[in-house]
């Protein structure tokens, strides 16, 4: 009888609602792609491979109809562009990339679909087996940033420049490039077509370990004395480089190094609160290509470095992070701010049925999952995005900051936080210190907590209770007062 009882209480219960994905946003790593070194650098075939490979993927897991985690009302086969919004710098690789990584998101739509009837009863068929053409809008900042050597080359930023070249002044850097002298010159005879006795050393720790890389990915003879490239010198060659560019790319005490993550933090959050405040009008899936340097600043800010080793130094190609938008509610109608979470995941290098993406925990809280409020509060603390905050942080007074320069003296100190242009995050220029995305963030946060204490204020003064549709629809007074929940 006992387990009858419990048997019945259970089922009483209210059925748990099943996560549900609402929108999404991918930050991807380009493909292979050649050296560096060798200007211009252009994504290879295997680079091809592992970005397309990453999309399918991503289809298979949130786009099409039988996704695991199917983003709520997305279009499964046929694009719809509304609701996809991808972008990436004016550079080769990386638009490549993008276009890539597409291919395999929403791949052609083959026969049956492919055709169309016009009104005088010609049937056209659309090319390459019905091949989807996405645009991929062009982000302004990090242009030819894979042409680039130096890490800040395309930031554009005076701030990060200045503040990433603090590094060489330090004893860590100094110690280094005294302590590895001779590791490097060892070095030369498989990399003096490209380097010699002055500049294989620690200051070009990135550039040598690229060009190295490249060449045991790609060189199918051995190039010169391939032989001393042993798997340990590899894996020194590597680490020094990690540190080297970490090193340049984030520092504590001086936020602006980081001007690339808090750039992309910022259009994170604007991509994921539009989709929150105006879901019928935004877009769903978000996707953003670029370099390995707003990977890394951007884990510095977040506080992913004690995490997980793979936070520290360069990310693999292919690399993507994942900020999904979830909710245990019904999505129909669309949740409320304070029903919504997100999750941010991580994979270092080619995303596949084999090696996906792991979830981990942002700004040093332990949880995965963060409520909508929190994560936007703590992404606000260093996602700032105006063209004149980017100028006033990065100490730029020429250009298009020569009129944020002259009026803007309210404008947010550089040593604060540092941004992209308004066109990057959406935001027009403005004079504050604070983008009109995180804005909307922090004063929807407001709205609702007042909206709150309002109705708080009238079910006590009021004498009302909350009752769920079920049980006023069942009950024979639902004519009573009451607020439905």
């Amino acid at each position: 009888m006992l387990s009858q009882a419990l048997l019945l209480a259970c089922a009483a219960l209210p059925l748990a609602q099943a996560e549900t994905v609402l929108g999404l946003y991918i930050f991807h790593r380009h493909g292979d792609r050649t050296a560096k070194a060798t200007p211009p650098a252009n994504l290879t075939d295997f680079g091809y491979q592992e970005v397309f490979t990453s999309g399918t993927w991503f289809r298979d897991q949130y786009v099409s109809s039988t996704a695991a985690s199917r983003i709520s009302g997305i279009e499964p086969d046929l694009v719809k562009l509304g609701q996809l919004s991808a972008s990436a710098p004016l550079d080769n690789v990386l638009q490549s990339s993008a276009i890539g990584f597409l291919s395999g998101l929403y791949p052609p739509v083959g026969s049956g679909m492919d055709t169309e009837t016009l009104r005088n009863g010609t049937v056209v068929t659309a090319p390459l087996d019905g091949f989807q053409l996405i645009p991929v809008e062009i982000v302004t900042s990090g242009g030819n940033s894979e042409d680039s050597a130096w890490l800040q080359g395309s930031s554009g930023c005076a701030g990060a420049t200045t503040s990433s070249n603090e590094y060489f002044y330090t004893s860590d850097y100094k110690d280094l490039l005294n302590s590895t002298m001779d590791f490097y010159q060892g070095l030369l005879p498989m990399i003096n077509g490209t380097f010699n006795a002055t500049t294989a050393t620690y200051k070009n720790a990135y550039t040598i370990f690229d060009l190295l890389n490249v060449a045991s990915i790609h060189n199918t003879t051995n190039f010169n004395a391939s032989d001393l490239l042993t798997p340990s010198t590899f894996s020194q060659v590597r680490t020094l480089a990690d540190h080297h560019e970490w090193n340049l790319a984030y520092n504590a005490s001086s936020p602006v190094r980081a001007i690339q993550g808090a750039t992309l933090a910022a259009q994170i959050l604007q991509a994921l609160n539009a989709t929150v405040t105006s879901p019928k009008s935004s877009p769903k899936l978000n996707i953003q290509f670029g370099a390995y340097g707003s990977f890394t600043s951007f884990f510095g800010l977040a506080g992913l470095l004690p995490v997980a080793t793979d936070f520290y130094g360069v990310a693999d190609y292919a690399s993507a992070m994942v900020f999904e938008l979830v909710t245990n509610s019904s999505a129909a109608p669309f949740p409320a701010p304070q029903d919504i979470s997100v999750r941010f995941r991580f994979h270092n290098g080619t995303t596949s049925n084999s090696s996906t993406p792991a979830a981990y925990p942002l700004f040093g809280q332990q949880a995965t999952v963060l409520p909508w409020m929190d994560f936007a509060g703590n992404m606000s603390a260093f996602a700032v995005g105006t063209q004149a905050q980017w100028c006033t942080a990065c100490g730029n007074t020429t250009g298009v900051c020569a009129s944020s320069s002259s009026g803007s003296s309210s404008g947010s100190s550089g040593s604060d936080n540092s941004t992209g242009s308004g066109q990057d995050t959406g935001a027009p220029s403005g004079s504050g210190g604070m983008s009109n995305a995180v804005a909307g963030v922090i004063g929807a946060m407001v709205t609702l907590a007042v909206v709150l204490l309002v109705e708080g204020l009238v079910l006590v003064l009021g004498g009302l209770r909350l009752v769920s549709k079920k049980r006023l629809a069942a009950s024979p007074a639902a004519s009573t007062t009451g607020v439905k929940a």
